[in-house]
């Protein structure tokens, strides 16, 4: 087990302890010990084989015995006896937005709630508003949070799937039986949620390759077991449905299984219109012979003949929604997306400065090992203090540790640039002042607070920052967090607008739980000559792997590469930052 896992075990521990009711002391020690692990520079199994790891101040005897458990064993008889300690349901009341640890035990207390059904009931007969330290208003703050959550049930974030999916798919192509095999359904359209997974396999024995993909690793209940379709649930409730095709039939299928409804019904329309019939089954041509009709068959073996044959350029899956694109495919106006290796560097991420898990130099590292060209740390500023947010005095000597650390890079075709993610504070203005943005290469600028204000008031708080000369970029623009927050109230259109005038960037945060801003929005953008910035929001080395979704997100946005502004070159990106500078 590596330290990110001990980490976030050591930070779960605590919120059991706190759902107990056990003595604060004790759950700070477990957070205070995740926090000393996340600051560790060396390798902690090495710490543990050398017996050092009581050397380091903040880990007592007691989480010394448990962190050599975890590191050594892989598990913690501790750690599985308090969560079986715990009821089910008071651990998945913790989902519902605005509702911590505390105020879970407390209505457990006092109320016996130990459900989210124990819950929503307590409200309805209004025994929450009675409670002390909740009332009314956080009653029904309460049942919105549930029927927010009810309306989330069976859904799944892309960035959650995307890897199983390819998985499932990798592990069908090895079969001796299929010949080809496709992701398909709204995972293929890059959907940001989506309620299964969908893949279709063309084969000339469908017996075999079911009776494989129902015996796959990870599966928990097989639901459906037949010769064209099966389905299956994976571990944490996803659906798997598994569609097998003869070859002939594959291009039509994967085109009938990808595209949206509204996509569909229109292509057939459009092969209505051409004397011709489309469907899973096939392109067929309409032959009229005196009273009667007969079909002949128009052989398609890829999509791309499929749309060939109805007078259209390729649609590329992300595309079909029914969204303008059949008619830029008539009239050859598609643009050619961006492509994940058009991408050059980023800029949202975090290190041990503040929340993040890896050190400044290792995420340089592995920025550079992936094949970045450039990376900037945006670390939080102090108004996060949950975050760990910099003072100004810790932000300046990260700088000059950046700069440090570029002497070292000085030869290569790298660089760190230094920034902040900047709190927008609730009238608009910044959490530094212009004297300290002015040292930064650039400056993220995101709201972590006051979500409930309306709407005018959220957008003119955004207003007022980007109007801020040193503002770079707006980060997750909306606040959204997929399956757990709803985006807060904005007049979107109104600030592209403003972020057009001012030359802000807007960025395309590549979270699974972000996908922010929403991919519906980025055409507006692009009309508007708004550019976007591809961020992953990067909390550890791996999650720089999150730049793939937000390529994914912005093909879906209809994005091309000179929309996006971090496709720019390591040169060239240096004279924008500079010349931002220079223009204030």
């Amino acid at each position: 087990m590596n330290k990110s896992d001990v980490v976030e075990i050591l930070e779960e521990i605590a919120v059991l302890l706190e759902l107990k009711g056990e003595n604060p002391f004790k759950s700070r020690a477990y957070s205070q010990g995740a926090r000393t692990l996340e600051l560790l520079t060396e390798d902690l199994g090495l710490i543990i084989q050398e017996e050092r790891l009581g050397e380091i101040k903040g880990i007592g005897a007691a989480l010394q015995q448990k962190i050599t458990e975890l590191v050594t064993t892989g598990k913690l008889g501790y750690y599985e006896e308090l969560k079986a300690s715990i009821p089910e349901g008071m651990l998945a009341m913790l989902a519902i937005q605005g509702l911590g640890p505390k105020r879970i035990r407390q209505l457990h207390e006092k109320l016996g709630v130990a459900s989210i059904s124990d819950l929503e009931r307590a409200c309805q007969e209004n025994r929450v508003s009675e409670l002390a330290g909740f009332g009314l208003k956080s009653q029904l703050k309460l049942l919105e949070g549930i029927e927010q959550l009810k309306s989330f049930q069976n859904q799944h974030r892309y960035g959650d799937v995307i890897e199983r999916a390819e998985e499932v798919q990798e592990a069908l192509r090895q079969h001796p039986d299929v010949i080809r095999v496709s992701i398909a359904g709204s995972l293929r359209r890059s959907k940001e949620l989506i309620k299964d997974m969908d893949l279709l396999v063309s084969s000339s024995n469908p017996t075999s390759v079911m009776d494989y993909f129902v015996s796959l690793e990870g599966i928990v209940r097989v639901t459906n077991h037949g010769e064209t379709k099966s389905s299956v649930i994976f571990e944490g409730g996803l659906q798997c449905d598994l569609r097998v095709v003869p070859d002939a039939q594959f291009a039509s299928a994967l085109h009938h299984f990808t595209g949206s409804k509204e996509h569909n019904v229109m292509m057939r329309q459009r092969a209505i219109a051409q004397g011709k019939k489309m469907s899973e089954w096939g392109l067929f041509r309409i032959i009229k012979e005196g009273d009667e009709e007969k079909e002949e068959s128009i052989q398609v073996r890829t999509e791309e003949e499929l749309f060939r044959e109805l007078g259209l350029s390729y649609v590329p899956p992300e595309l079909r929604e029914a969204q303008g694109e059949i008619e830029a495919a008539e009239a050859g106006t598609l643009p050619r997306l961006m492509e994940w290796s058009e991408l050059r560097g980023t800029f949202h991420n975090h290190t041990t400065a503040s929340d993040g898990k890896n050190t400044l130099e290792e995420m340089a590292a592995a920025a550079e090992e992936i094949g970045l060209e450039y990376l900037g740390i945006a670390d939080h500023s102090k108004a996060s203090f949950q975050a760990n947010g910099l003072s100004e005095e810790r932000l300046l000597n990260q700088i000059e540790e950046i700069r440090r650390l570029n002497l070292h890079y000085e030869k290569k075709n790298f660089k760190i640039f230094s920034g902040i993610e900047c709190d927008i504070l609730k009238g608009g203005e910044l959490d530094f002042e212009d004297s300290i943005l002015a040292q930064l290469d650039y400056v993220v600028a995101s709201i972590h607070s006051g979500f409930t204000a309306s709407e005018e008031e959220m957008t003119a708080r955004i207003i007022r920052a980007m109007e801020n000369p040193y503002v770079t970029m707006m980060g997750h623009l909306t606040g959204r967090l997929l399956l757990q927050r709803a985006p807060y109230a904005l007049n979107i259109p109104k600030l592209l607008e403003v972020a057009a005038e001012t030359g802000t960037w807007i960025e395309l945060n590549a979270n699974p739980y972000r996908l922010d801003l929403d991919w519906r929005w980025w055409r507006k953008a692009q009309e508007l000559g708004v550019k976007c910035v591809i961020n992953p929001d990067a909390h550890r080395t791996e999650q720089l792997g999150y730049l793939k979704l937000g390529v994914q997100i912005a093909r879906k946005g209809w994005l091309r590469k000179e929309d996006v502004i971090n496709t720019e070159k390591l040169l060239s990106m240096t004279a924008l930052l500079q010349k931002k500078k220079l223009d204030q």
